[in-house]
């Protein structure tokens, strides 16, 4: 009899998840308290249901051959990078076409889940759902928690003396759905992460004045790279993992430095990163030119709020400020859960490749989308799903739980004597930990072997962007259109584009494309591979003390 798996949520996890199950001839059965699939992905006019969900003029931030279903591409005439109401088409396409919505009980809450008595010989979970102010009990196999990141505000008001004291609007992020409502006003944006710096740039068009309030500072990207290719496409690449082991990470940050600031330089715009502080990115193709036009002002940390006013740490105050967002971010909980799972489950640390608590003797239970990834949110939870699926059939295994929960422990403990960096909400670099959940599953590329069998797809694989259809060439899951969807990946980029054809210029930017493309990232990957094989650079490898990111070694072109 096939096991029984409870699915919490029907966000982009949960539908990949309850795919999963049934390409592993388990019985999934999700439970999603609105009535319809989505998530956050799902626009709403208000948040009053609790439920975190996007801002009316939100566009996807990673392009979308980099963000699909591995088995799943977006038509070619989706554009690279697009509304939520097609990013959420793309995820009712999905369902149907997997007829997966038969497995969804819409409207119901998870009230509980619990381990069964006999949970050490059976793995079983109690799961107490409630529809419609009825409540049901049922026992599963196994439970996968898709609920993600943002589940509840979080609002730090007690960070800010004086902010009870204010007189004007205060909302979290979460509350914003369009800017209807704030024109005119002076508008306090606190927090500049993806979600301020579109707020804030959004707003800028119709208030008085913005001001952007940040502690640490961002480096900005655009959505198009050099040449205008999708950046995530030209940066998330397997050679440039190689390079990064290789070359030291002094001179690599300094390249990056250099050609982030050669688009604008971020100290002169107010955005530099704080000394000390670790360096983040954002993705905003509009927010230099509302600060060089005025309608953004960059501004430092607040240090205090008055009934009108602001004053920051520098010093300066800003008078007469009508609303302050705060888009701080969100925290994460399992309400569902019992003690000490529940307190658990909340620390990464705890968490095996970032799916399985630590503390279970039978691994019925994985954590889906936990993650913070410099890549697709979207792919990674795919791959975390398909692992766990198989880890719940027994057919791959982990370590035993006594052993990865001591090791867990200790490294904890550094962690609060200083000894060691805690490093859990860090981004995680994204080839490194697909290909680290990929090879438990057996679906990880072989690159010297792919050279030998397959030489134009090998030089894909390797010296392209990396794709989600890479995890689908070989092993559990093998999907037959995998090879012909890595070989077209390009077709379906610039198809959207080609809305004018001009006579007789096709053949010429093909080439231009190719030489662009590969022409320097091929020069170079063949003289550190014969490098490699030298003594002398494996022992000055040896003492480089830090590994580049495969996500900011891209920013060395050009």
């Amino acid at each position: 009899m096939a096991k029984k798996v409870a699915v919490i949520g029907a966000g982009v996890s949960g539908i990949s998840s309850i795919k999963c199950c049934v390409d592993e001839d388990l019985e999934p059965t999700c439970f999603e308290r609105s009535d319809d699939i989505g998530g956050l992905w799902k626009f709403t006019e208000s948040s009053k249901d609790g439920m975190t969900r996007v801002y009316k003029s939100l566009v996807t931030n990673v392009s979308k051959e980099m963000s699909c279903y591995s088995d799943f591409p977006f038509h070619e005439d989706y554009p690279n990078f697009m509304s939520h109401e097609k990013f959420w088409d793309y995820l009712q396409e999905f369902a149907e076409h997997f007829d997966l919505l038969k497995y969804i009980q819409f409207k119901t809450t998870v009230c509980s889940i619990t381990k069964r008595p006999d949970f050490s010989e059976t793995g079983q979970w109690d799961v107490v759902t409630e529809t419609e102010g009825k409540q049901n009990r049922a026992v599963f196999d196994a439970v996968m928690v898709c609920t993600g990141h943002f589940l509840n505000p979080h609002l730090p008001l007690e960070a800010f003396p004086g902010i009870h004291k204010f007189k004007g609007q205060i909302l979290h992020s979460q509350e914003y759905k369009i800017p209807e409502g704030f024109q005119g006003k002076r508008i306090l944006v606190i927090g500049l992460g993806n979600t301020g710096g579109d707020i804030a740039v959004e707003l800028s068009r119709t208030a008085a004045q913005v001001l952007l309030s940040t502690r640490t500072g961002t480096w900005v990207l655009g959505r198009s790279a050099d040449w205008g290719y999708p950046f995530n496409m030209m940066a998330i690449r397997r050679y440039y993992s190689f390079i990064a082991q290789v070359l030291p990470s002094r001179f690599l940050n300094w390249i990056q430095e250099r050609k982030l600031n050669k688009r604008f330089n971020h100290e002169d715009y107010g955005l530099s990163i704080t000394k000390g502080k670790t360096a983040k990115f954002i993705v905003n193709d509009e927010l230099p030119n509302c600060i060089l036009c005025g309608a953004i002002t960059m501004k430092t940390s607040v240090m205090e709020f008055t009934e009108t006013s602001a004053v920051f740490e520098d010093g300066t105050v800003e008078e007469n400020i009508d609303v302050v967002i705060f888009t701080t971010g969100y925290t994460f909980s399992f309400p569902f859960f019992e003690e000490p799972l529940k307190s658990l489950c909340t620390k990464k640390i705890f968490l095996y490749k970032h799916v399985f608590p630590l503390n279970l003797e039978r691994a019925t239970l994985a954590i889906i989308g936990l993650l913070s990834l410099k890549g697709s949110i979207l792919s990674g939870t795919e791959l975390q799903a398909r692992w766990a699926t198989r880890v719940f059939k027994g057919l791959c295994k982990i370590p035993p739980s006594q052993k990865l929960m001591m090791e867990a422990t200790e490294k904890e403990q550094l962690i609060k004597r200083g000894v060691i960096k805690d490093t859990s909400k860090d981004k995680l670099d994204y080839i490194a930990y697909m290909d680290d959940i990929a090879a438990c599953i057996g679906t990880k590329p072989s690159i010297p072997l792919l050279f030998l069998k397959d030489p134009r797809l090998a030089w894909e694989v390797f010296f392209g962007p990396c794709t989600p259809y890479q995890y689908r060439l070989v092993g559990p899951g093998k999907w037959d259109g995998a090879r012909n969807a890595i070989l077209t990946q390009w077709d379906r980029t610039l198809k959207p584009l080609k809305t004018r054809i001009v006579p007789d210029s096709s053949k010429p930017a093909s080439m231009s494309h190719y030489l662009k493309a590969w022409g320097a990232p091929v020069l170079l990957a063949s003289l550190l591979l014969i490098c490699k094989s030298s003594l002398f650079l494996k022992l000055v490898r040896d003492k480089l003390q830090d590994r580049m990111s495969p996500y900011l070694v891209s920013l060395w072109r050009g």
